[in-house]
């Protein structure tokens, strides 16, 4: 069965002096302030459609790493994604690097690491982003 989810953006004002604020529609978990400044300089409380992606990315990679790894039959005890995504005026995203650190009980760093790999050309927002360069560092926690 498909789902959709929903969020939708208010603007007001001229792409430099305006701000938005984009709402979370389907989870209804909030509203977030959006502007130019917080996406091409200094966020100042405010959030960039780049980290929205960032946290959908770093979300979707980690569901993906988990349930490979669970198929595999080492399910992971924590995995802590960190996603960072550039953004530069002009030329827009120009690249995502997705960090993993992981606790695995039965696997080792080579395993892991060809797991992450996997997750990184396999999640679906990985698959949505395949127009800007996905680069990954993964490592076991000691």
């Amino acid at each position: 069965m498909a789902t959709t989810r929903t969020a939708h953006t208010v603007w007001q004002g001229t792409l430099l002096e305006g701000t938005g604020e984009v709402t979370l529609d389907s989870s209804g978990v909030g509203q977030y302030p959006v502007s130019w400044p917080s996406r091409a300089e200094d966020p100042n409380g405010k959030t960039s459609p780049e980290e929205l992606i960032a946290a959908a990315h770093s979300s979707c990679f980690s569901m993906a790493l988990s349930n490979g790894l669970s198929q595999g039959g080492t399910p992971p005890t924590k995995l802590e994604t960190h996603a960072e995504v550039t953004f530069k005026p002009g030329d827009g995203i120009t690249g995502i690097h997705l960090t993993v650190r992981g606790e695995v009980p039965g696997v080792d760093e080579a395993a892991f690491v060809k797991a992450a790999e996997d997750a990184k050309a396999n999640c679906p927002v990985s698959q949505a982003l395949t127009g800007t360069t996905i680069s990954l560092s993964a490592s076991l926690a000691s």
